[in-house]
């Protein structure tokens, strides 16, 4: 069994200080432009009228537009390339995410939210399928797991920076707290984007950073590893393994984006008020994510396993889950909980999307990550909207707290049950 060659590590090396940091960044902002309603809820609900099941349905429709436009959106970026793709994916979403300060009404507040959705497609399946290009399966685990920290990470400062921004400006230049908070977040998308455009590689061959051995040692590396996946788009969506990943991606999703959107209101039904303590004490959940996401890519590649690293922790995350919504006034139980519920379901949806990175190849990959993400990412429509539906009716989170365990109990199970290798020779 092959793996890892170590006299790749300097070259290995290289690639990632030169990628790794900066694509984090754009996803950074990406997330914390996606989920930062969860914080202007806090003050926009009543300055607009907005109730939960509306903020439920305009969180969600987000998921809507993005999977709409995702498989095209990836299928050009393997005919015109990243740079293009990726620098006009961030331009468009910043321009829009920050035109969210003039949402007046439910219906400006749907469209634009469908908008956003709508610009962002393509972007975080179009970066994993761009990683492919750079590393070999033995190695992608923990590229992958690099890059998508920016999701709990955006979490650890998304909280605290959107709290300030919207007790600091608050009424600053007649704008409400949260105008400045879509402002502000906005904006550096925007500057990102050119970014992408000015300095971003398409792919080894074409960055002038790498020496031409270093470029056909890259070469023979990834080649070392063929696939066994589908050879072709088409056949992918005929492959009922790729269901069986998007199905099991769409739990996944469903209790991340439960935690990303209702954790300011399940801190403030613990007790807490203001948005800047609202925030800090919704770093600590990513705090822990961060931490469980870098070791259970490690300990996956390590041991060349993905099925149960990532079915485990989603099943302790629904369970976790399950314990924060039935203690809501309890904070030190509930945020014990939803930490540990967090760190699980992000660590699960980490090694996940080694599964499929290894399993397409060819022409198959670039649609068939962005199918399983299009499949999987409806759960970031129905989550949202299911909890602030039954939440309206019941009066409480619980209800829909507990049926996202349901779903996550479910995609854990889907996922064991999904008998899909790592290359033979890994």
């Amino acid at each position: 069994m092959a793996i890892a060659d170590r006299s790749l590590d300097p070259t290995y090396r290289r690639i990632s200080w030169r990628l790794l940091p900066f694509l984090l960044v754009c996803y950074l902002f990406a997330y914390l432009d996606r989920i930062n309603i969860g914080f202007a809820k806090l003050q926009m609900s009543q300055d607009i009228g907005i109730d939960d099941a509306i903020y439920g349905v305009g969180a969600g429709i987000f998921f809507l537009g993005y999977v709409m436009f995702e498989v095209p959106s990836n299928l050009l970026l393997a005919s015109i390339g990243a740079r293009l793709t990726i620098s006009r994916i961030m331009v468009l979403w910043g321009l829009t995410s920050a035109s969210m300060l003039f949402v007046t009404s439910a219906t400006s507040f749907y469209i634009l939210r469908f908008l956003v959705g709508v610009f962002e497609a393509g972007f975080a399946p179009g970066v994993l399928f761009y990683l492919t290009y750079w590393y070999s399966p033995a190695r992608i685990g923990r590229a992958m797991a690099i890059f998508m920290l920016a999701a709990p990470i955006g979490g650890v400062l998304g909280g605290p920076v959107s709290g300030w921004i919207m007790t600091a400006l608050a009424g600053t230049g007649g704008l409400a707290g949260w105008q400045w908070m879509f402002l502000l977040e906005g904006l550096p998308s925007i500057v990102l984007g050119i970014i992408v455009f000015l300095t971003l590689d398409d792919g080894p061959e074409r960055a002038r950073w790498l020496t031409s051995e270093e470029k056909e040692l890259l070469r023979s590396d990834l080649a070392r590893f063929p696939r066994p996946g589908s050879h072709s788009f088409r056949a992918a969506l005929t492959d009922g393994r790729v269901y069986a990943m998007a199905l099991g991606y769409f739990c996944l999703i469903a209790g991340i984006y439960a935690v990303s959107f209702w954790l300011p209101t399940i801190l403030k039904q613990g007790g807490l008020d203001d948005p800047l303590v609202i925030g800090l004490y919704s770093a600590l959940p990513y705090l822990a994510a961060i931490v469980a996401m870098i070791g259970l890519a490690r300990r996956s590649d390590r041991r060349n396993e993905r099925r149960w690293h990532s079915a485990i922790p989603a099943f302790l995350g629904g369970a976790a889950l399950a314990v924060a919504a039935v203690t809501p006034t309890h904070l030190g139980t509930s945020l014990t909980a939803i930490t540990i519920a967090t760190a699980a379901i992000f660590g699960s949806y980490t090694v996940f999307w080694a599964i499929p990175l290894s399993y397409f190849k060819g022409p198959a990959a670039a649609g068939g990550i962005a199918f399983i993400n299009s499949i999987g990412l409806v759960g970031g429509f129905i989550s949202p909207v299911l909890i602030g539906q039954l939440k309206t009716i019941t009066g409480s989170l619980e209800a829909g707290l507990l049926s996202m365990v349901v779903l996550l109990v479910l995609g854990g199970t889907i996922i064991a049950a999904n008998r899909i290798r790592p290359p033979a020779n890994l």
